[in-house]
């Protein structure tokens, strides 16, 4: 007799994202940032959406580094078009990320405000966040 299918669908060929961030998982450039603590694929139009929010709350005083770029092309085909025909034509561009992973490093201005521009970039990003700051800072 035939077992039930454990998962109530079958998940298509878009790749697993098992475990914790490897890499990109400490602060490299700046004192402040926000790591993730799920995965998910971040498109080219979330980051920059975090990044503009970022930079307008410090009035472009500080720096700021993006740890995460989209080089992941996900396709779609067009409604109402029939099956086969091959692959779609690449749509957007995603950024794989995994807990752990640094989504954006701020440096330059005081922690209330790097704080708060962090906090509001994080809002425009579909993941749980986590604000973290170096262990030898000092203000």
């Amino acid at each position: 007799m035939l077992q039930p299918r454990k998962t109530k669908y079958r998940k298509m060929q878009k790749g697993k994202m098992k475990g914790n961030s490897q890499r990109g998982h400490q602060l490299a450039f700046g004192s402040f940032g926000i790591k993730t603590l799920e995965e998910h694929w971040l498109t080219g139009r979330q980051i920059e959406a975090a990044r503009q929010a970022v930079t307008r709350h410090m009035k472009r005083e500080g720096q700021l580094w993006i740890r995460i770029f989209p080089d992941k092309p996900v396709s779609k085909k067009p409604a109402e078009v029939r099956m086969g025909k091959g692959k779609g034509s690449p749509e957007y561009f995603v950024a794989r990320v995994s807990p752990g992973r640094i989504l954006f490093e701020a440096e330059g201005v005081p922690l209330d405000i790097a704080k708060e521009a962090l906090r509001l970039a994080s809002q425009k990003l579909p993941v749980k966040t986590k604000f973290i700051v170096r262990r030898d800072y000092s203000e």
